[in-house]
């Protein structure tokens, strides 16, 4: 989709991300969370990625926002500083209209450049085909799932956990 611009996340932004996942909340499975955070709260975490150096994005199309991405800690004992988890929220109206790769693409490009080593994609709910399709397609490896860790609509969930190294990966010793 040539008409889709991949940009930092911008303040301006936030209406638009924080609509797109409140229908991921009340409808999908891709997040455990049951209730819709609120605008305040999605600048609160907003902030905290993007002001701990953590990359942002958007995908700006025909005036709107069709979906975002971002990377976050992983975990937060120092050991784990390079390796984030990544997320990929799309408006349900622009799914399946290579989206979300063009979001994931440009976001682990973005994590190699700041020097970080693993990225992991924990998915909600191993019935989740598209976004385990999407990272399978971007070099993201199966790594395990967790079976019935998250109920929600009445209803146990998996996550699958998948891994894709950046730059190189494991191979050599980070610069600290």
């Amino acid at each position: 989709m040539s008409d889709v611009e991949i940009r930092p996340a911008a303040a301006a932004d936030l209406a638009a991300i924080t609509a797109i996942y409140e229908q991921a909340v009340r409808f999908g499975t891709a997040t455990f969370e049951l209730t819709p955070p609120d605008l305040a709260e999605m600048t609160r975490r907003f902030e905290a990625l993007t002001g701990g150096g953590f990359p942002y994005l958007v995908a700006a199309l025909q005036g709107g926002i069709a979906g975002y991405a971002y990377a976050g800690p992983y975990r937060p004992r120092p050991a784990y500083r390079f390796t984030v988890e990544n997320s990929v929220y799309l408006d349900p109206a622009t799914h399946r209209r290579g989206i979300g790769t063009k979001l994931l693409r440009e976001l682990v490009t973005q994590c190699e450049a700041r020097g970080y080593r693993q990225v992991i994609a924990v998915i909600g709910d191993s019935g989740n085909a598209g976004s385990i399709a999407l990272h399978a397609r971007l070099g993201f490896q199966m790594i395990g799932t967790h079976p019935n860790v998250g109920f929600k609509f009445g209803r146990w969930l998996d996550t699958v956990m998948m891994q894709r190294a950046l730059g190189q990966g494991g191979s050599t010793t980070p610069e600290v």
